[in-house]
């Protein structure tokens, strides 16, 4: 075992190091210049994603699909998780508060990451048992012609679900339960596996459903809690953003913070455990995006967007400022010492119960949608077959979890995490001339001026003798 510990933390060291962290940013840069700031056109994707829930089609039961609402919303349930909240507070304590200036850099070039993901996701995806299959591993196949590479990043993402994605949130849901609650973690165990299994086995629409419904209300409890410790020191907030600015271009501060994107200690031990802040790049994003029942890949790729701001941008921020607000004396490198004491600081002995159910939340949401990611990436090395034996294997994973110590587990996870990437930001990199964006989606109903501007073409087409 400790043979296996050694061996993980040296490849660790490489995958984790500073190649990585130039291929993750470096392509978000990349995308960028090729899609000219695209992600930095608030109003046109707001419209396309955003607001167009009002108007959204629901012919997800037809078809056996899901709408592109429900797509993101499983994406960033499996996104937001308790990285959320022990990331940001590890990433401050180790790299000082300019790690958050840093963090919104690699957010915003992620957003044209995860983008040509989705895209991607979308335009090379297969239809399959009456849904839609797709993800890297079916444009690295397709796009590329690169079957082994394809299979390469299936097998990492299906090991990677069982740990990262299952037993690592498990482990965490039975400790919130047990320190918030006083739950034993056998308890929580068999009753949190058998509500995994009902979940799963109903397939992408059940897991649909139930994220479409949990991120709204966890993205608003979450932030009323926050919210409520920055409004109580609303005096601090210039000061906060003060030292992330200035702290940004600290030598200290900044190489922590650039870590604080996944690199290395600043989110290693923080972001990196509760899976990426926003995974833009990771690969999981663009294999539920594909199960969308869309016509449109480049609005699909626009939910990616909404999808990461709400994740780094807003969560993230949010709770950053509620720790650099409250008392500076309660700093902890421990992040859920800290955030809870920042939480209770407002709220008392509340403030325990808030963290409590936070982190079973996130943590749950993030167990669901990544049972989908791996039967996705099973269902490709298998051609569909053993999906019920995995979903199976996955409730009973969950169990083991929630009562077993997962120190290594969590190393290894996250050394699968960055071998996922890998794969996958070689695709994007190489596929790039497939992937362009769309000023104003075709037939969007939020787009006004667009449907002004076809009417009045329609027009005078019928005037014309």
């Amino acid at each position: 075992m400790e043979q296996l510990q050694a061996v993980n933390a040296k490849v660790n060291a490489i995958i984790w190091g500073p190649y990585m962290l130039l291929l993750l940013i470096g392509v978000g840069i990349f995308y960028t210049i090729k899609l000219k700031g695209f992600q930095f056109r608030f109003g046109t994707w707001w419209r396309a994603t955003a607001l167009s829930v009002f108007h959204r089609p629901k012919n997800g039961r037809k078809s056996g699909g899901i709408s592109p609402f429900q797509a993101m919303a499983t994406v960033l349930a499996g996104s937001v998780g308790t990285g959320n909240i022990v990331g940001v507070a590890n990433a401050i304590a180790l790299g000082g508060a300019g790690a958050v200036f840093w963090m919104w850099i690699a957010a915003l070039c992620g957003m044209a990451t995860v983008f040509a993901e989705n895209v991607l996701g979308v335009k090379y995806r297969v239809r399959r048992n009456g849904h839609y299959s797709g993800g890297p591993m079916y444009y690295i196949e397709k796009g590329l012609g690169c079957k082994w590479l394809a299979v390469v990043f299936a097998v990492i993402c299906t090991m990677a679900s069982l740990g990262m994605g299952n037993m690592t949130q498990g482990n965490s849901v039975a400790g919130a339960l047990q320190n918030g609650f006083g739950i034993p973690p056998t308890v929580s165990g068999v009753v949190l596996s058998v509500l995994v299994g009902f979940i799963i086995f109903g397939g992408i629409q059940r897991i649909a459903k139930l994220t479409e419904k949990l991120v709204p209300v966890v993205t608003v409890l979450f932030l009323a809690g926050v919210l409520a410790v920055i409004l109580c020191h609303i005096r601090e907030l210039p000061a906060a953003f003060g030292r992330i600015l200035t702290e940004a271009f600290d030598v200290r501060c900044m190489t922590g913070g650039l870590m604080g994107y996944g690199m290395a200690k600043a989110i290693k031990y923080g972001v990196s455990r509760g899976v990426f802040s926003n995974e833009a790049g990771l690969g999981t994003s663009p294999i539920v995006h594909a199960a969308a029942e869309t016509d449109d890949p480049y609005r699909q790729g626009m939910w990616g967007i909404f999808q990461v701001f709400i994740d780094t941008i807003v969560l993230c921020t949010l709770m950053a400022l509620c720790l650099l607000t409250s008392d500076g004396s309660i700093q902890s490198e421990d992040g859920i010492v800290w955030t809870t004491q920042a939480v209770s600081s407002v709220l008392g002995p509340f403030g325990h119960v808030f963290m409590s159910v936070s982190i079973i939340l996130f943590a749950f949401g993030t167990l669901i949608s990544w049972s989908y990611y791996g039967e996705q990436s099973l269902s490709y090395l298998t051609n569909g077959k053993y999906i019920r034996v995995y979903r199976l294997v996955y409730a009973a994973v969950t169990y083991l979890g929630c009562v077993m110590e997962l120190s290594l587990v969590w190393e290894l996870s996250d050394t699968l995490n960055g071998l996922m990437a890998i794969p996958n930001l070689i695709a994007l990199i190489l596929l790039s001339g497939q992937v362009r964006y769309r000023e104003i989606p075709s037939g969007s109903p939020l787009s006004h001026k667009h449907i002004r501007s076809r009417q009045r073409v329609l027009h005078s087409r019928k005037c014309q003798p």
